[in-house]
């Protein structure tokens, strides 16, 4: 009894000990002496546009906007690009190595066991540790200097996250895997309205063709009239000279027209990241009419529709977490280690049970004085943690700006259309009494053909602003998020 209770005494001091000896150790652990402060993140009332700024329609745009204008070949064509798109497969790639990342930071908080093989010839020092095994004593059972040890086994280390800096770490990687999610969504929206944007753009230029070919027609004729009456001495060749010079105007801008179509189908090719002969053809169709429409409050519901947004915000977020990893590194990190194999200095000892060994070896490991490494690691967290939200805060300034910026230009081009139209029913009139006069035989044909020219004209200025009015209609789509959706809502928690 006395020397159990011995030993228990023996034990319960060395406990005390240790106890003490922790106690005295931590207080002069590393200090934090740069912890920073987080910057504010924008308030809500500068989410939001002026009160001059709407459109007839409210809303916002639906997952597959590009469908409600009911087009096959536009559907076809945003489908394909993304699917192929290089630009799409990159960002794909970049979420699934950031998958891969969380994946490897996540392993390193759980058990870890390998196995473990080592052969080692080796020449014993006289003078080292283990000298006496350096003589050739067979009767002592000293064969040395020379010994082929083996070690065979299996290794076991765990840490122990008591401070959740592992955790932390994991939360990081998950929110950069999260932003990488949301840049692949903003990747496919900018894909998506830039295929729209061409494609559109390549119509425009159809009909513009179309009206040119007319106008052209009438250039023709007039050319050929001035001719006839110059021939006949009835007027000078001037009014000859002018006529054509109008129609190589216009032949000039066939031909731009025409170039451009190709400059659109390249570009448009290699948005899609289609070969030479794999872009199918686009046949010309009817521009459809403005679907445009712009919500009646922005506030915080465009930063969960926006893609870009979203993915800041989860850099923002990664970055609280790395945060909380520095601060966790200034606290005692715990682990255990531990072996369970054979080892001997003779291989043929190797597997006896006289050399079995078993280690467990729990560790504790405790910042004291590291140069000011971990507060520098923890104000360089801090920092960038703040930068990240002054790039976020500025980002929901530039989508306000552009959702307000292209709104106001659609109020503009629908003002101006309008305006267009009552211009064309006046020019039209006037083409239409010329047309009258020929009809009764009071005006030539030439005089009939000339006075559409203006009329041409004015549907050419048309087609313009209803081109124009497609390209910001599908930017308004590509400012609101392109029916993105993010849950649950945009939160920011500085810590």
């Amino acid at each position: 009894m006395n020397a159990q209770s011995g030993s228990g005494s023996r034990r319960w001091r060395r406990c005390f000990l240790c106890v003490a000896w922790m106690t005295s150790v931590l207080p002069g652990c590393a200090l934090i002496h740069h912890n920073g402060v987080p910057y504010a993140e924008i308030a809500p009332e500068r989410v939001n546009l002026a009160d001059d700024i709407h459109l007839a329609r409210d809303g916002w745009p639906a997952a597959r906007w590009w469908t409600r204008y009911r087009d096959a070949q536009l559907d076809a064509l945003i489908d394909r690009a993304l699917a192929d798109a290089p630009t799409i497969v990159i960002a794909r790639t970049r979420v699934a190595q950031a998958r891969s990342d969380v994946e490897l930071v996540r392993t390193g908080s759980s058990l870890q066991i390998v196995a473990l093989g080592a052969l080692d010839r080796e020449h014993v020092s006289a003078n080292g540790f283990i000298g006496p095994f350096a003589r050739n004593e067979p009767s002592l059972g000293l064969t040395g200097p020379w010994y082929t040890e083996g070690i065979v086994g299996l290794g076991a280390s765990l840490d122990i996250d008591i401070w959740g800096k592992q955790r932390a770490q994991i939360a990081a990687s998950l929110g950069v895997s999260n932003a990488r999610l949301a840049e692949a969504s903003a990747v496919e929206l900018e894909v998506s309205t830039d295929v729209a944007q061409l494609y559109y753009g390549i119509q425009t230029t159809y009909q513009l063709i179309d009206l040119l070919n007319e106008w052209h027609n009438i250039a023709v004729f007039a050319v050929q009239a001035h001719e006839a009456y110059a021939a006949r001495g009835l007027e000078a060749l001037m009014l000859l000279e002018e006529a054509r010079a109008r129609q190589l105007t216009i032949q000039r801008q066939i031909v731009s027209a025409q170039a451009q179509i190709k400059q659109l189908r390249e570009s448009m090719r290699a948005l899609v990241g289609a070969g030479p002969d794999e872009l199918p053809a686009i046949k010309p169709i009817a521009l459809p009419r403005s679907l445009a429409a712009l919500p009646a409050t922005l506030s915080y519901e465009l930063l969960a529709r926006r893609p870009d947004l979203q993915a800041m915000r989860w850099y923002v977020d990664a970055s609280f977490d790395r945060i909380d990893a520095a601060k966790a590194a200034f606290y005692p990190s715990f682990d255990i280690k531990a072996f369970f194999g054979f080892n001997a200095l003779h291989l043929a000892d190797l597997f006896t049970h006289a050399s079995q060994q078993i280690n467990l070896i729990p560790g504790l490991y405790l910042p004291i004085f590291d140069g000011g490494r971990l507060n520098a690691n923890l104000s360089g967290a801090r920092e960038g943690s703040n930068l990240l939200i002054e790039q976020y805060n500025q980002a929901v300034l530039n989508a306000v700006r552009d959702v307000a910026q292209t709104g106001s230009r659609l109020q503009t081009l629908e003002a101006e259309t309008e305006l267009q139209k009552q211009r064309i029913e006046s020019v039209a009139f006037t083409r239409d009494s010329v047309e009258a006069h020929y009809q009764r035989g009071l005006a030539s044909r030439l005089a009939a053909l000339e006075a559409r020219q203006p009329v041409i004209a004015e549907h050419v200025a048309l087609l313009t602003l209803h081109g124009q009015m497609l390209s910001e209609e599908i930017a308004l789509t590509k400012a609101l998020g392109g029916g993105y959706r993010a849950e649950p809502p945009v939160e920011l928690k500085p810590r």
